[in-house]
């Protein structure tokens, strides 16, 4: 069942994805100032309306709230990630090669223990001890940092972009199929490793 509080927590998700996702766009070349400031707000719409529907559908699929709550989180993370790594990659001109894989752990690293706070004590509310279940989660999120960089150096260092794109939409984009496959991983992990219930 979805309870007040977890409509205050994805609004606050929500809003919070909305404000790291405003560098990516701005790195982008998205330059409306009426649309980056009502980001926030529009995130944070859809976030409630999500959640909403998860619960509404839950009827039929218990597990559709906290997989909601999940893509949720997951996407707060993305947008912390993406928004640190093109401050990083604006700040630094570095779109390819092995030295991105440098740059992009900054973001993935605050994003990983912004992930541990809110699955722990959100998604899978986990509430014995803060920290208790944090090195299984750090094995499972090492893995997902060494996939999520691997697949960005190989695909920006080896596979040229498309004639369409220029170096930063096409390190955006290697970001994201990364990230697809580190949600997956994640998941599976959390899940069934890191969050487990005590039976």
């Amino acid at each position: 069942m979805t309870s007040r509080q977890d409509y205050a927590i994805a609004a606050l998700v929500g809003f919070l994805t909305g404000v790291f996702a405003v560098p990516t766009l701005v790195n982008l070349g998205v330059s409306s100032w009426p649309l980056l400031m009502a980001l926030p707000l529009v995130v944070t719409l859809l976030f409630l309306a999500g959640l909403w529907i998860a619960g509404f559908i839950s009827r039929w699929l218990a597990f559709l709230p906290q997989l909601a709550k999940f893509a949720e989180v997951g996407i707060l993370n993305s947008a912390i990630d993406f928004g640190i790594l093109n401050l990083f990659s604006a700040a630094t001109g570095i779109i390819s090669g092995i030295v991105v894989g440098g740059v992009n752990i900054p973001g993935f690293s605050v994003a990983v223990l912004n992930s541990y706070f809110w699955n722990k004590f959100w998604v899978f509310k986990g509430r014995e001890g803060a920290m208790r279940d944090f090195p299984k989660f750090m094995a499972v999120s090492i893995g997902g940092l060494l996939l999520n960089s691997g697949v960005i150096v190989l695909a920006t260092t080896y596979i040229s972009a498309p004639a369409f794109l220029g170096g930063t939409a096409w390190l955006n984009l290697a970001k994201i199929l990364a990230t697809l496959l580190v949600f997956v991983w994640n998941f599976l992990g959390y899940k069934f490793l890191v969050f487990r219930k005590s039976v």
